[in-house]
């Protein structure tokens, strides 16, 4: 077996998973690119195993071990992303940058616990997240009033 043929095979799957996680911005695409190049892997692995006839067959066995992280990277990724569509109705990378919660009706436009400088607040009775403890709650605990359960 020539060893060209699957190694350009695999180059060629590198290189286009590579622009798809560069050029896409969707996750589940970015997902997929990923795969691409994993397979890509895969195909050389394979191919330098039996073209070196390794008695152990050590590529083989990485293959399955790299197939297996895979599934389990798509299973966990794909559950992150549909999270992440429910609550922010996009999965648009772009739109994603910032991780924390959008702010609530009401919220004040400083960061909850930080002051108007970006420095964290400091933990006296002061600051404006902080609310009196009601029944059942100790009277170190303090809530945002931004993030009450609603009944």
């Amino acid at each position: 077996m020539h060893l060209v043929y699957p190694a350009v095979l695999a180059v060629l799957l590198f290189c286009v998973g590579v622009y798809g996680l560069l050029a896409r911005r969707n996750a589940i695409l970015m997902l997929m690119s990923v795969e691409l190049m994993l397979n890509a892997v895969n195909l050389n692995l394979v191919t330098f195993d039996v073209w070196l006839r390794d008695t152990l067959h050590a590529g083989q066995a990485f293959t399955l071990f790299i197939i297996a992280v895979a599934a389990a990277e798509i299973g966990i990724g794909l559950a992150i992303v549909l999270l992440v569509y429910r609550n922010r109705g996009s999965s648009d990378i772009d739109r994603l940058r910032d991780l924390r919660e959008p702010p609530g009706p009401g919220a004040d436009t400083v960061g909850a616990g930080r002051s108007a400088t970006g420095h964290p607040a400091t933990g006296g009775g002061d600051t404006e997240d902080a609310v009196e403890p009601t029944d059942g709650e100790h009277s170190s605990q303090h809530r945002n009033p931004a993030r009450r359960p609603t009944a």
